[in-house]
């Protein structure tokens, strides 16, 4: 396997990337501790807050800005699990770390409350989420994303945004915005699960290499220049992704569609725990305090 070195030290490690997710920490922490008083209705960040949300940060640059981003240009397993901690990962914690106070100033700000509440409104969030996610994965999509730097970043921020909007009306704290309790929140984890199984099952039982960014050359160097500045590509002879993968294409896109697979089930059962706990929770509140008022 050749080295990932040989791509330089800007295509490993993204500096002005790293820059950009540092000055956003900063003014988070401006706003939420510094400046906090000039907002109506702030509260003070609390250790979990601040905690959270610079581990999602960390975790967002780790996974576009470190090696594994490159990587994900060279191996289809690592760009999937890419893909589940952006979508499936991160934007849960930039919820919870962001404070309450902020979300509620966000949404209420003129023409967007209506924008967001429609697109947060469970059943559209689910739907729109999974829906331009499985048509991401279709190849002729797939390799078209993968190969325009525009549309790349275009497609994945809007994901990215639609992963928010799907995460929200489990995660978020807002009282005006639970609109899931109890079996709700149950049975839209399980659609969630349910939604995102076709895409991955096309991945993993394909018998065929899919995409043509990770098996044709002239396509796949034409991927990486989205990540690999051209004077620095163009000194290189590659012969194509197999040079820095011990695994077939086949094989590796079949351990991407599993890993995406496994680490989607994680999370889910993750929050499926927590909800079904602090459902039985309030449950035990509401009877104890039927009792105690009898």
């Amino acid at each position: 396997m050749a080295p990932l070195n040989i791509f330089g030290f800007r295509a490993l490690w993204s500096p002005y990337f790293l820059v950009f997710l540092l000055m956003l920490i900063t003014v988070y922490f401006f706003i939420t501790v510094i400046y906090r008083r000039n907002f109506n209705g702030s509260e003070p960040l609390t250790t979990k807050q601040g905690i959270i949300f610079s581990f999602g940060i960390l975790l967002l640059y780790i996974i576009k800005g470190a090696p594994i981003d490159l990587l994900g240009h060279l191996m289809f397993s690592a760009h999937m699990t890419q893909m589940a901690i952006l979508y499936l990962i991160i934007p849960p914690l930039l919820i919870i770390g962001i404070p309450q106070w902020i979300w509620r100033n966000f949404i209420n700000v003129t023409g967007i409350k209506p924008i967001f509440m429609l697109l947060t409104k469970p059943l559209i969030a689910l739907i729109l989420f999974n829906v331009f996610f499985s048509i991401y994965h279709i190849p002729l999509v797939f390799d078209m994303v993968k190969t325009d730097k525009i549309t790349h970043a275009s497609y994945t921020l809007v994901l990215f945004l639609l992963a928010i909007n799907m995460w929200w009306p489990l995660i978020n704290q807002l009282e005006e915005h639970q609109t899931l309790s109890g079996l709700k929140k149950v049975g839209y984890i399980f659609a969630e699960g349910v939604l995102l199984t076709p895409a991955c099952a096309l991945i993993i039982f394909a018998d065929s290499a899919l995409y043509a960014t990770y098996s044709n050359p002239a396509a796949w160097q034409e991927a990486l220049k989205l990540c690999v500045p051209s004077n620095k590509l163009s000194g290189l002879e590659l012969a194509g992704p197999e040079i820095f993968n011990s695994m077939s294409l086949v094989q590796d896109q079949q351990l991407g569609g599993v890993l995406m697979k496994i680490i989607q089930e994680v999370v889910l059962g993750f929050v499926l725990a927590s909800s079904f706990f602090e459902w039985y929770r309030k449950d035990q509140e509401t009877s104890d305090h039927e009792i105690n008022n009898m």
